[in-house]
């Protein structure tokens, strides 16, 4: 793709260089193409190949509960018709959306997940002079954005209690910064950042700068959701996701929350059909009101069985209130996680600033309890 005379002008105003526009209309050229540029391509740090099929897979993050009775008729329901484009199967989750969250249909827009949303916010406003800044350790996939365009990334430590330190954000960003990245709860820490902790931020950041709010895993914990915060015109976009609480991670399916104007900026980035078959799953799954409640406590229950299994023994572990948590080994993580894998346990990957620490994913009470058999022998 060849970005515009005007769309080349309003880069370089932002700072990219010529050798930068480049990139950038690869880019948006390749799509999910692109080496980052997805939610299976972060995966690829957890990818496991040729796993045996009795094995525990506990390494992604992902819902082992896959998409609810109703959206897996919904999925079989219209697949007959996948030779129609059915625009208005993206038309019904916008409307859910906008009736739950409390803000007009305009300020939301669809995805096939929310990584897409996740790399065009770093497109549409980092650059060479305005940083991405973000917690560490944090979700790797806005940073390799970042660094794929040439846009500097800012990585502040979390707090002794494993929250965003939003006010160490503020300051190590500077007065140029573009972007904001906190997700909340956090991957892979799977803790919290307080919500007034998340408003300070907004309120005391630079002008023309973002904060970005992933919500990925907020239907998990019982934090508020900051839909609110868009309803009330700040400068924020909060992602969504149906591939955690829903289980739709194959299925596709995700949403950007945000201002008109700034939905605009992200939406000139990408183009196309969305998967009717995401899109039909997606409408039934916000339509069932107990679902989320009760997996919410159904994982609560899975993951707080771990951590009494994880304290009865002396292993120390973040206390988190996600679908994913890290322990700490007190030595290479990386010999650990090899070392499950020999047990047929397939946990999650090693982040550089926390060495010794592994995420693991909450499965299933039974994967759990596999777990725990396979920890505690590779550990002894």
């Amino acid at each position: 793709m060849t970005l515009t005379a005007q769309e080349q002008k309003e880069f370089i105003k932002r700072g990219f260089t010529r050798r930068n526009l480049g990139k950038i209309a690869a880019m948006i050229t390749a799509g999910t193409t692109l080496p980052f540029y997805n939610e299976s391509a972060l995966a690829q740090l957890s990818k496991v190949d040729n796993a045996p099929p009795d094995a525990v897979m506990i390494n992604a993050n992902e819902n082992p509960l896959g998409p609810c009775e109703e959206a897996r008729n919904a999925v079989h329901a219209i697949v007959a018709q996948g030779g129609r484009y059915l625009y208005g199967e993206t038309d019904k989750v916008v409307v859910l959306l906008s009736q739950q969250e409390g803000v007009k249909q305009n300020y939301i827009r669809i995805y096939p997940g929310s990584s897409a949303p996740l790399h065009q916010a770093v497109l549409a406003f980092t650059s060479p002079t305005k940083p991405l800044i973000m917690g560490d350790p944090g979700y790797e996939a806005a940073g390799r954005a970042a660094a794929f365009i040439g846009a500097p990334v800012v990585k502040v430590p979390l707090t002794s209690d494993y929250r965003h330190d939003v006010k160490a954000m503020l300051e190590k960003g500077g007065s140029n910064a573009g972007l904001y990245y906190i997700c909340n709860p956090n991957n892979p820490t799977g803790t919290l950042t307080p919500k007034s902790e998340i408003e300070w931020l907004v309120a005391n950041k630079p002008k023309g700068s973002i904060v970005l709010i992933d919500e990925a895993y907020t239907h998990i914990s019982e934090a508020p959701f900051n839909s609110d915060l868009v309803a009330a015109d700040k400068d924020v976009v909060v992602l969504r996701t149906f591939s955690k609480i829903y289980g739709m991670a194959g299925l596709r399916a995700g949403a950007a929350i945000a201002r008109p104007d700034l939905i605009e900026k992200l939406a000139g980035f990408s183009a196309g059909m969305l998967p009717i078959t995401g899109m039909a799953a997606a409408s039934a799954s916000l339509s069932q009101k107990n679902l989320v409640p009760e997996r919410r406590k159904l994982i609560g229950n899975v993951r707080e069985d771990t951590f009494n299994f994880l304290e009865k023994n002396k292993f120390h572990y973040v206390p988190s209130v996600s679908n994913c948590f890290m322990v700490d080994t007190k030595r290479p993580g990386n010999e650990i996680v090899a070392a499950m894998r020999k047990e047929k346990v397939y946990i999650g990957r090693v982040w550089p600033v926390w060495p010794t620490y592994v995420r693991v994913t909450v499965g299933t009470s039974d994967e759990m309890k596999k777990f725990q058999a396979a920890f505690q022998k590779v550990m002894a």
